[in-house]
């Protein structure tokens, strides 16, 4: 049976692709973005769809639709979009989870929340478990969006028991692939454009810190297999890739496949900037059978090729 799914943050990076997956699956999609940090050419080729629908609108205010699923994706997700708006950051994960709830209570719709690995903070436990608690400054740069995703967990757990509201959480790791803000100020994009322009490769810190990187195809399975998972299983749930790459190791291979002469510089690392950043899959293997399967060379060959067409645009 055909679903109707509201998307938020449909235009964003990861939105657009859960957006022409559920599509693909024979859904009824509609997009809801406010185009803060969302891009219309990353939807423009759905927009003939005649199950696909774009709606302009901010999160933070109320809305009224009649929808079977939601997938609430919609934030600024990386640190300088975050931190450009931050108060804005704050409510659009706090208030835009409120109506966002709401509007799943009113329609008895099932409701997933993109929630992140950023609510592990630094870590001082290593990889990370959902069980983890984090290590997180309520009064840091980068507050707005760790404690704006963690009090959203809670307002999610809080309609579950309190309204008994269908709720799915997901903790997203390192996601990376087509359709990137070329010059979001993550890490990939980053050191991809700096070698594609044959410019200096920007390292904060030594350079040991480490990530895990999942590529977006695989993440958006996770997504769609917890959306679909049973009932009673809520999460939180880590969904990520459990190689670690120090982010040496990460801009040695962007040189080596864009084949760069980029040299690498270094800068003093970021405040609260995490130094470990791991997830352990386990729960997701056991409950969503899921695990990546794109290699991080694989990855990052199709998105060379995606941000190389991006920067010309």
């Amino acid at each position: 049976m055909k679903k109707r799914i509201l998307v938020t943050g449909g235009a964003g990076f990861l939105g657009s692709h859960l957006c022409e997956r559920l599509l693909k699956e024979g859904n009824e999609v509609i997009c809801l973005d406010n185009f803060f940090t969302g891009d219309k050419k990353n939807i423009e080729h759905l927009l003939d769809n005649h199950y696909f629908e774009l709606i302009r609108h901010d999160v933070t205010f109320p809305i009224s639709l009649e929808v079977d699923e939601i997938y609430n994706l919609a934030c600024p997700a990386s640190p300088p979009h975050y931190q450009f708006d931050p108060v804005q950051t704050t409510k659009t994960s706090v208030i835009g989870a409120i109506n966002m709830l709401d509007l799943a209570k009113r329609c008895k719709a099932k409701i997933l929340q993109a929630s992140t690995s950023e609510v592990y903070g630094d870590p001082e436990v290593h990889p990370q478990p959902e069980s983890y608690r984090g290590s997180v400054s309520t009064t840091g740069i980068r507050a707005c969006y760790d404690e704006g995703k963690r009090c959203a967990e809670t307002l999610f757990f809080d309609y579950y028991r309190q309204y008994g509201v269908k709720i799915k959480v997901m903790r997203i790791f390192n996601t990376y692939g087509p359709n990137m803000n070329p010059y979001d100020g993550r890490v990939v994009s980053n050191f991809i454009v700096q070698a594609l322009k044959g410019e200096d490769i920007t390292m904060y810190g030594d350079g040991t810190q480490s990530r895990s990187f999942c590529y977006v195809d695989d993440l958006i399975d996770g997504m769609i297999r917890l959306m679909n998972s049973r009932d009673e299983f809520t999460g939180p749930v880590n969904i990520g890739n459990p190689v670690e790459f120090t982010m040496l190791e990460l801009a040695e291979k962007v040189i080596h496949l864009t084949g760069s002469k980029s040299k690498m510089v270094f800068h003093p690392l970021p405040q609260d900037d995490p130094l470990q950043r791991q997830p352990i899959i386990d729960l997701a293997k056991k409950e969503l059978d899921w695990e990546p399967k794109v290699m991080l060379e694989d990855g990052l060959k199709k998105s060379i090729e995606y941000f190389k067409s991006a920067i010309e645009r």
